[in-house]
């Protein structure tokens, strides 16, 4: 099971585990996370599920097209913004580290 590291708003870290097949934006929210709004359920078609990407591997997914067009909206974007729905957890992104982003 890959693992993913969290922290919140508050700066509280926490490391859990998620099953594969599941996205960065559905183990944070299955994981107790409220603060991960993810309002369109994972369709890309909102922002509320924004986080910082803290450490990447390699293995990180390019961001699509229409990802940068949804991260255009927030007022918190920068180099490290990435939403949380559109990044596969798989063993290769094992150990993935995110911060969730300000709301806006």
């Amino acid at each position: 099971m890959p693992k993913l590291v969290v922290t919140n708003r508050e700066g509280e870290t926490s490391e859990i585990e998620v099953e594969n097949g599941l996205n960065v934006m559905e183990a944070v929210r299955d994981n107790g996370f409220d603060e991960l709004l993810a309002l369109c359920g994972g369709c890309c078609s909102c922002a509320t599920c924004h986080v910082y990407v803290d450490e990447a591997p390699t293995a990180l997914p390019e961001m699509s097209e229409d990802e940068d067009d949804l991260l255009e909206s927030s007022d918190h974007r920068n180099e490290k913004s990435r939403l949380s729905c559109q990044i596969p957890l798989t063993p290769e992104l094992s150990g993935l580290k995110v911060t969730i982003a300000p709301e806006d």
